[in-house]
Parts: C-alpha cells; structure tokens; sequence
C-alpha cells in the first residue's frame, strides 16, 4: 500500500506531466502556425511521451493500492516571440520537471519508500536525456538565429524523429 504522502506527491506529479502533455500541445499548434512541420513531428512525440510519462505514474499508483485524484490543467501559453523563444521554454519547464521528480524522490526518501525510489530512477535518467535533447535543438537554433534556410534544414532533420513506447519503471 502507498504512503498517502507519497501518493499525494504523485498525484500533483501526475497532474504536472499532464500540463507539460498540454503545453507541448500547445508549441505544436504554435509551431504548425509557423508552417514548420518538423518542429510539429518534434512535439508531437513530446506530447505522446509526457502522455506516457503521465499515464506510467497513473498506473504505478493503481498498482501500489493508492487513489489517482486528477486536477484541472492550467491553461499553457499559445504563442512565443520566435521559435527560439519557445524551446528557452522547454528548457526552463523540462528543468523545473527535473526539480519535481527530485522533490517526489525526497518524498519517497523520507517516507522510506524504496519501490517508489526505484521505479523514479527511471524518471529521474529520462529527465537528463530530455533536459540534453532540448538544449541541443535550442542550441541549434541559437546558432541559426535568422537563416532560414538553415531553419528548413533543422525543421527537416526534426521531422524525423519517431516516438518509441517507453519501458517505465
């Protein structure tokens, strides 16, 4: 059975995976508006692995005996300044989603929940590879700034990124 702290705290973090489903669905919609459908390939998979990430704490909280309470998701942004300044976004939000799964680990750390904590650690490594791959498009984009053919050419190597079902836990 689940501490009820603890399934408090995964309950907030479901709702957060949610809103960072929602949000990237919003960049998609931002993005199609810009007519650059690599970048909406790009979220498109964000959206399908944060659903994921979302529905693999759902589960877990089932599976340890707990109650999955969902909230209201707050409404995300629906446009930026620049394609730039969207993905500085994604960086900031994918930093404070790493910040969340390292405060629900001190959770399961103080209530001694050691199947919580390793089943995080599968979280806490996706983090470091979104918080990578994000920084790495950002970067990309810095280094264009205004070429636009150079951002046709990011938009087409975007385009071919797939979404891969996660193993969670």
């Amino acid at each position: 059975m689940i501490n009820e702290k603890m399934e408090k705290a995964f309950n907030e973090q479901i709702n957060a995976e949610f809103y960072s489903e929602y949000l990237y669905l919003s960049m998609k919609a931002y993005f199609a508006s810009l007519n650059l459908n690599g970048f909406v390939n790009w979220f498109t998979v964000q959206v399908q692995e944060e659903h994921a990430h979302g529905m693999g704490m759902f589960d877990y909280v089932i599976e340890r005996g707990g109650k999955v309470e969902l909230e209201a998701i707050a409404k995300p942004e629906i446009t930026w300044e620049s394609p730039i300044a969207a993905f500085e976004q994604v960086v900031r939000h994918e930093e404070y989603v790493t910040s969340r799964i390292n405060a629900l680990m001190d959770v399961a750390d103080e209530v001694k929940d050691r199947a919580a904590l390793t089943f995080l650690n599968w979280y806490l490594k996706e983090q470091v590879e979104e918080e990578s791959s994000v920084g790495n498009v950002l970067a990309t984009l810095k280094l264009i700034d205004d070429d636009k053919h150079a951002l046709l050419m990011l938009d087409r190597e975007l385009a071919a990124r797939t979404f891969v079902q996660p193993v969670i836990g």
